[in-house]
């Protein structure tokens, strides 16, 4: 029998009847033999209201208390999963991170696992309980409680699995798999059965929500093999139903593209008639990065007759301001004026069959500009071509490439 790891997201924890159904499906695979460890999330909307809270009384709090206000929701739904489990016969307890120890850096809001004791708590799967474990936390340096970050759940149980060997992780959430793009946009897209560290690792970065990406990265680290599914379907994680991430060697079928991406969250800065020197890239984004604003895609244009040129990137939508208020107070002297655009969105084509074909950036770039799609930067990786376009023009971006690449086509279901 297989060692499993199971985690419920908060749409799949969001009520008393929906953990009663998730726990129907920890008893069905409990049932068969398995060993099971459970990580659960916030009920759905509670993280978000204990967030609330912790701004209600002060805007400006210390990130130690918020930590213990928001870890809290994974608590209460541990312990009620728990008791559902108990309900149907099933030996179970709860865990908190400090009690397993799951230890962090002491970053609080976004900590990062250094390590995971799990001598007892292996010691009691053995014994066929199932242990509920409440993601999202641990215990920091400082002996307080530390969160991981919003969707740290995933984290949690990816590093769990590594650390107790399991055999898959599951990650029941509301969608029943990884599909080739949102199908909200392009109906056609469909589901993909088995999918690489590598592309499941872009997709996340470049906008895909199933999978927060610190968990891909820990998946791939630890070769963790990790299947994404619907808590709503009737099928369990061992009726492997979903999505499968997994090393790309296991892979058969390695498709030119397996996906597209997009992210909305996007702002464009350029910085006019900056001086074309060395070191003027280094004074632009050395004070962002210790502001800690992301920069994502770069380019830089062909230096003027003046000694003169335009450099454009990319920065969050959230972090606009930041950036601008950064580069007005740190680069008076490299940077005279700068231009802001907000109406701009990512499209992102993944597949890591990109490695052995050529043509595909051609096809890419044919496929928009038969629908006159103007591309305003271009970025790549060995398994990516990223696109800044107007945002008007997204939703036609992401089903002209979905069909140039052969991704409608059922055949390939």
């Amino acid at each position: 029998m297989s060692r499993i790891v199971a985690k419920f997201g908060g749409t799949s924890v969001a009520n008393l009847e929906k953990i009663e159904h998730a726990a129907d499906k920890v008893a069905k695979e409990a049932g068969a033999g398995h060993e099971i460890a459970v990580v659960v999330s916030a009920m759905a909307g509670v993280t978000n209201q204990l967030v609330d809270y912790c701004r209600g009384i002060s805007p400006v709090h210390d990130a130690r208390e918020y930590d213990a206000v928001v870890s809290s929701g994974e608590q209460v739904t541990a312990g009620l999963m728990a008791i559902a489990l108990q309900k149907r016969g099933i030996q179970a307890r709860s865990w908190m991170g400090w009690q397993v120890p799951l230890l962090c850096d002491d970053v609080h809001g976004k900590a990062r696992i250094e390590d995971i004791r799990t001598d007892e708590f292996e010691k009691r799967l053995r014994t066929g309980e199932v242990a509920v474990l409440a993601g999202f936390q641990g215990i920091s340096t400082c002996n307080r409680i530390a969160t991981l970050g919003r969707g740290g759940s995933d984290t949690t149980a990816v590093a769990l699995a590594a650390a107790v060997g399991a055999d898959r992780c599951d990650i029941y959430t509301d969608v029943d798999g990884v599909y080739t793009t949102d199908p909200r946009i392009v109906p056609q897209a469909r589901k993909i059965p088995r999918i690489s560290y590598e592309e499941m690792l872009e997709l996340a970065s470049l906008g895909a929500k199933v999978l927060q990406t610190r968990s891909v990265e820990m998946a791939m680290k630890h070769k963790v093999n990790l299947q994404v599914l619907s808590t709503f379907a009737e099928e369990v994680g061992s009726d492997l139903p979903g999505t499968i991430v997994m090393d790309e060697d296991k892979i058969m079928e390695k498709e030119v593209v397996n996906g597209i991406a997009y992210s909305r969250d996007e702002a464009k800065i350029t910085l006019r008639s900056v001086a074309d020197i060395p070191g003027v890239a280094s004074k632009v984004f050395t004070p962002l990065a210790k502001a800690n604003v992301n920069v994502d895609m770069i380019v830089q244009n062909v230096s003027q007759d003046d000694g003169a040129t335009d450099m454009t990137f990319t920065v969050p939508r959230g972090d606009l301001n930041a950036a601008v208020d950064v580069l007005k107070k740190e680069c008076t002297d490299t940077v005279h004026e700068i231009v802001t655009n907000t109406d701009v969105a990512k499209v992102s084509i993944v597949g890591i069959g990109m490695r052995s074909h050529a043509g595909v950036a051609q096809n890419m770039f044919q496929a928009l500009a038969d629908k006159g799609v103007n591309i305003q930067v271009i970025s790549t990786s060995e398994i990516k071509i990223s696109v800044l376009i107007a945002e008007e023009y997204l939703e036609l971006a992401v089903r002209s490439l979905h069909r140039a690449f052969g991704l409608d086509d059922p055949q390939k279901a």
